[in-house]
């Protein structure tokens, strides 16, 4: 730390992505910065839009557009700690009846504290564009996945008015109402307990899901995006220069994972303790580029514009938005 430096107070979750954040061996330029976490994400993002606690944080996308409508003091940066391939995330009763995403019309399906979560407005997207699947078709009950929750009080929660959307009964979670059969699906950004526990009740929708996901990717280019940073838009203000710093800042930290796992094929991974993590690792390489996890727009716009098209699609927001409605300016040519 320098006498100039800023102090900066970030908040996200300690990812392979952002621990040189953490652990100090990547800095953001001309900032004192104090790294912030949480036991779980959805508390990162609460207290990001509920406080002033943080400067840069992460924040699930469809957050980020749901608060546009309202007047969100924060501007997006094309950084994504968060990214996952979501045909993994529909979990369904065995005794439903439900074989294949057509089976999914006319049934009654969980969502963990949003009509519209960023897992499940990629997996539904993903559902409409690739077998027809139309989410007005469906009941969803929004809850707490394996403690009795609310939904979410820190965000609106629009819905098309054609969409059934209630409120899971007082002391019911999701992830038990599924494996009881009370309710037929659950669409689900963590695997519900259940299924760790191994219930003979409760099955992925697609079980070999490895195939259909690198098949999208391939067809595609898209490797879904969760979330993203955000900064105050006053700090914009203040620090020219700012999104700069802390852009280059998040994309050092992924190259250094990044890093990690391309020394350690020589080792065949070994500082993990997964058995043919080198042989998955090989894998991924044939399948994917070098930087198999991009940041910035123009390696992600087919991502971004997908997940765009998804929420305005399902009745997210009034209209659709463009790239160029979320983030910043100065980094809309990275």
């Amino acid at each position: 730390m320098t006498v100039t430096d800023v102090p900066l107070t970030i908040g996200c979750y300690e990812y392979d992505t952002t621990r040189s954040l953490f652990d100090g061996s990547v800095r953001v330029e001309g900032a004192d910065v104090t790294m912030r976490t949480a036991a779980t994400l959805p508390e990162i993002l609460e207290r990001l839009v509920r406080g002033d606690e943080f400067d840069v944080a992460e924040l699930g996308l469809t957050f980020c557009l749901r608060l546009l409508e309202t007047g969100l003091p924060f501007v997006a940066l094309p950084v994504f700690p968060n990214r996952v391939f979501r045909h993994s995330c529909v979990y369904v009763n065995v005794h439903s009846g439900i074989s294949g995403p057509d089976d999914l019309a006319g049934r009654t399906i969980g969502e963990f504290g949003a009509y519209g979560q960023d897992s499940g407005v990629w997996a539904k997207g993903i559902l409409m564009d690739e077998y027809g699947y139309e989410p007005a078709k469906s009941r969803w009950v929004i809850g707490g996945l394996e403690h009795p929750a609310a939904p979410f009080d820190f965000v609106p929660h629009p819905h098309p008015a054609d969409v059934e959307v209630s409120v899971a009964p007082e002391g019911k979670t999701l992830g038990a109402m599924l494996d009881a059969g009370e309710i037929d699906a659950l669409f689900s950004a963590n695997v519900p307990q259940c299924v760790l526990d191994g219930s003979p009740d409760v099955a992925r929708l697609f079980p070999d899901f490895e195939p259909l996901e690198r098949d999208y990717h391939r067809r595609t280019g898209i490797f879904p995006i969760m979330h993203t940073v955000v900064v105050r838009r006053e700090l914009l203000r203040e620090r020219p220069g700012i999104a700069h710093d802390v852009y280059r800042a998040f994309c050092e930290a992924k190259e250094s994972a990044a890093d990690r796992y391309r020394r350690d094929r020589r080792l065949y991974q070994v500082p993990t303790m997964v058995p043919w993590m080198n042989a998955l690792v090989e894998r991924n390489g044939r399948d994917f580029p070098r930087d198999w996890w991009p940041y910035g727009v123009s390696a992600d716009r087919a991502a971004l514009d997908a997940y765009l098209r998804y929420h305005h699609r399902q009745g997210l927001c009034p209209r659709r938005r463009r790239i160029e409605d979320v983030f910043a300016p100065e980094l809309l040519d990275t």
